[in-house]
């Protein structure tokens, strides 16, 4: 049988691929995960995809779209090369689940490789000197998706909606401005809310060498923004 999710999360193209046939290997580690108290969730998920249960993938794609979409969103600062990462992402988590040994939590994995697909990309880009970032009459990406400000209710003015968005889009204008390190810890902690743990294992680094980062990072970005006037 053959295995469909969708190829491009914002629409409705779908990408046919095989079924993985990860060895007894494989399952033996995700199982033994699953058994431990307090094992991510996600392993049952996984577990169950390798022996052939086409549908989990797909539950996993759902589970975590939003949140590494919104991560390439805030490291890239475009949403196009958002979107195209982010489908490229999940690409490899469907082609290389079948490695994962569980030394982690798989969340820890997702963001791991996300990260690892952004700075590539920022590599990529950063030599064809191409960054831009989305018009103010765009929505702009959240962890619950997008936000499109309604002027209509009872909540803020027109005036203050778009002082908000004008806001927002300087801070990723500004987050974007960050060096590599600095960017991609900041992001992690102060918008994906990870702890210095997580974050620590998605980077491979020390505790305390994030902490420096983020610490680095805000004073950084707290100076840009206080010469915008945004502060």
């Amino acid at each position: 049988m053959e295995l469909f999710f969708p190829i491009n999360l914002f629409t409705n193209r779908y990408w046919v691929a095989k079924p993985l046939n990860p060895g007894n290997k494989g399952l033996a580690a995700v199982a033994e995960q699953v058994e431990k108290p307090g094992h991510d969730a996600d392993a049952e998920l996984i577990q169950d995809f390798l022996k052939g249960g086409q549908s989990s993938f797909n539950r996993l794609v759902l589970k975590y779209q939003n949140k590494v979409f919104n991560l390439c969103y805030r490291m890239l600062g475009e949403r196009s090369e958002a979107e195209d990462v982010a489908q490229e992402v999940f690409v490899t988590l469907f082609r290389s689940v079948k490695h994962f040994r569980g030394d982690s939590l798989f969340s820890t994995w997702v963001f791991r490789i996300t990260v690892n697909h952004c700075k590539n990309r920022l590599k990529y880009l950063t030599r064809r000197n191409y960054f831009k970032m989305q018009s103010l009459d765009q929505p702009f990406a959240t962890e619950e998706g997008e936000m499109v400000p309604d002027t209509e209710d009872e909540g803020p003015t027109p005036e203050e909606s778009l002082m908000s968005r004008e806001v927002q889009e300087t801070i990723q204008l500004k987050i974007a401005e960050l060096d590599t390190e600095h960017r991609t810890a900041i992001v992690l902690r102060d918008i994906q809310g990870l702890s210095y743990q997580e974050i620590a294992d998605i980077l491979g680094v020390r505790e305390g060498t994030v902490k420096s980062r983020i610490h680095r990072a805000r004073l950084e970005l707290k100076e840009k923004l206080e010469r915008e006037g945004k502060l």
